[in-house]
Order: C-alpha cells, then structure tokens, then sequence
C-alpha cells in the first residue's frame, strides 16, 4: 500500500497540482495585501473616510456593552458581531484573483493556439518489403535487400 501511495503521490499531474495550490496560495495573500493596503484605503477615502473592515453588525453585546468604535473594540469586549465589511473585502479579493487567472489562462491559451502541437503528417515517402519487411522507397520495383520482384 505504501508503494501505490509513492506512485500516486509521484505522478507529474499530482505534483503538478501540488504546485498549482501552493503559487495559487501565495499569489492569493499578495491580491489580499493589494485589496486591504492599497485598494480599499482609497475606495474609502472616496466614500467618505469609511474603512470596510470595521463594518460589522452586533447581535451581542460584551462586557461593557456598546457601541463600539471599531471591530477590534467588539472582539475585545466579547461582542458576538456579524462582519460583514471584512465578507465585502473577501469578495473584491476573490474577484481579482479571478480576474488575474483568466487574464493569465487566456494569454496561454492564445500562446497555445499560435503554436500547433504535432506538425501536419507528411506523405509517407517509404514502403515496407511484403517478403522480407524491409524499409524501400515508394517507386521501387525489386527489393533491393531480398530481390523480389513487387507489384
């Protein structure tokens, strides 16, 4: 068992995909560094100083009760909050890296489709012997390796 495990572990598509999940992971915390240090500070100064990570609802209150200032004031009282500024930056996140992936997927499968695969299969200039298999060219009349005569 141990020995089909290696196998399976080893296959190219399996290590191929194991370095997909891990670039994939570390592209994902630059797009997240790029929607909450460089993005969402701008699009909240344009809406009026707001920062959407402190958008949250209450549905508890700690110990002191609110209101708070801010997200971080609610955790640390033990408010039991739903936040839904931080669902709001998850979704711009997910939606660039969406972006970037169909972005990169259609540039190389235009790359792709400039280059054939296979080159067009030519006209065989060769024809194997009927009595001995040897290799003779299309036009030839006798064998020159067992001298029969062909048709």
């Amino acid at each position: 068992m141990l020995k089909e495990f290696r196998e399976f572990a080893l296959r190219g598509n399996v290590l191929d995909m194991a370095v997909g999940i891990i670039i994939g992971a570390a592209f994902t915390s630059i797009v997240k560094s790029l929607v909450n240090d460089i993005i969402m500070p701008p699009l909240g100064l344009l809406l009026g100083g707001v920062d959407f990570s402190n958008f949250y609802l209450p549905i508890k209150p700690g110990s002191p009760a609110g209101p708070y200032t801010s997200l971080a004031d609610a955790g640390a009282a033990g408010a039991v909050t739903v936040n839904y500024g931080l669902f709001i930056n998850a979704i711009i996140s997910f939606t660039l890296v969406a972006l970037a992936m169909f972005l990169l997927i259609r540039a190389i499968n235009r790359l792709q489709a400039g280059k054939p695969d296979e080159e067009p299969a030519s006209e065989p200039t060769t024809k194997d012997c009927p009595f001995c298999h040897t290799s003779i060219p299309l036009g030839a009349t006798r064998c020159p390796h067992c001298t029969s005569q062909l048709e």
